[in-house]
């Protein structure tokens, strides 16, 4: 059987079969390339929701799809009960391409290397405690979920994990009077994405770093959304001067497809046999993407442009006369204009001028191209701001 083929017709079947768990724009996505994507009907967007932080290098890039192609063809499925070449490669490039030694546990998704570092940060210390921040997301999965902060996420599904709590981000006083002798871990992001655009203060991360190793806890940087180039450097932390004890990514980290991996700093060992697991984390077809992504990263030097042009697309929307926006922040290509209303009615109406975006909260227009976007297509982006929100 054919799958459906115009927008109309892909809607119906999906909201036949679908959980209801998404909000679903009324658009059907059929093709990308780079910065761009298709509906079914033919229509054309400049992407800004870049798969969520997923689509880093953009969509379709030749090189992702040619390892996938290659290695769909030799070996797909090869858990880690066994050795693999593919993986054993990726695994070096990726602890060669970390800022400090660590050893990698590969996973499947962001909130899946969030609950295997609460895991080994409970195991390592012997303690239970969590701290998180006000306006963190971490991811859905219980232990994820723990340490995310929104409310209308959490409230469903109480009680969760025991031993969490949150204090405001960029406070250091705060965080300095939370972490005690049952503190296991501090888990922090660089850039808060989800929670509304918040990047970490100068000095702010280090001081989480100087308070874990006198309290004897870890730290926990979430770089699921900033990691590989996103901020305009490959991985945020190096910003920051840090070396955390765990290091969570996911979402780009395989040009698209799902992968999750958590780096563990040298002085934590490894981990003991059979204290985690996964059936499909490491598997030679993700690896061989990621190592793709990773090689395409560096080539095209797309940390500096996402720098460069994070740099430009700031500017230009600051310059713009918009009394409907509080401000506007990020870091590299991670923006966030906070409106003074909800954001809802703008997303859609960007959508009907072409451009595609993301809510952080319920006031935040978030804005996350893949890295290869180009000048022109930021332009257009900000023309159709300026429209939206004049």
């Amino acid at each position: 059987m054919m799958p459906a083929t115009t927008t109309e017709s892909i809607i119906a079947t999906e909201s036949a079969y679908t959980s209801g768990a998404y909000p679903k724009r009324p658009i059907a996505l059929v093709r990308g390339v780079d910065a761009t994507v298709w509906d079914a009907d033919g229509r054309e967007y400049i992407d800004c929701v870049g798969g969520q932080g997923a689509a880093n290098l953009g969509h379709a890039h030749p090189a992702v799809v040619a390892a996938i192609c290659e290695q769909a063809g030799r070996l797909i499925s090869c858990p880690e009960i066994f050795y693999n070449d593919v993986r054993a490669a990726y695994l070096q490039e990726l602890a060669a391409a970390l800022p400090y030694t660590a050893r990698i546990f590969l996973c499947n998704s962001g909130a899946e290397a969030i609950e295997g570092a609460l895991k080994i940060a409970r195991l390592h210390t012997g303690r239970t405690g969590i701290v998180a921040a006000v306006r963190a997301f971490h991811g859905r999965t219980m232990g994820a979920l723990s340490a995310t902060f929104e409310p209308r996420y959490r409230e469903p599904f109480q009680p969760l994990v025991p031993g969490f709590r949150h204090v405001p981000y960029n406070k250091i006083e705060a965080l300095d009077a939370a972490v005690d002798e049952q503190t296991a871990a501090v888990l922090l992001e660089p850039v808060q994405g989800e929670g509304g655009v918040h990047p970490a203060a100068p000095g702010y991360l280090a001081a989480a770093e100087r308070i874990c190793c006198e309290r004897g806890a870890l730290l926990i940087i979430d770089e699921v959304q900033t990691g590989f180039g996103r901020t305009g450097a490959l991985f945020a932390i190096e910003h920051h001067g840090i070396a955390p004890a765990l290091l969570c990514l996911a979402k780009s980290i395989a040009g698209g497809l799902a992968m999750g991996a958590i780096a563990m700093h040298e002085s934590l060992g490894s981990l003991p046999l059979a204290s985690h697991g996964t059936t499909f984390g490491g598997s030679p077809i993700a690896c061989a993407a990621a190592r793709a992504a990773l090689h395409a990263l560096r080539e095209q030097d797309l940390p500096r442009q996402a720098a460069e042009k994070g740099a430009y697309l700031l500017g230009r929307l600051n310059d713009l006369p918009l009394p409907r926006v509080r401000a506007v922040r990020g870091q590299g290509l991670l923006i966030g204009l906070e409106l003074k209303e909800r954001v809802q009615p703008f997303l859609v109406t960007l959508m009907e001028r072409g451009v595609l975006a993301l809510p952080a909260g319920p006031n935040v227009l978030r804005l996350l191209p893949p890295l290869v976007i180009t000048y022109a297509q930021l332009d257009a982006v900000v023309a159709a701001i300026a429209e939206v929100l004049a």
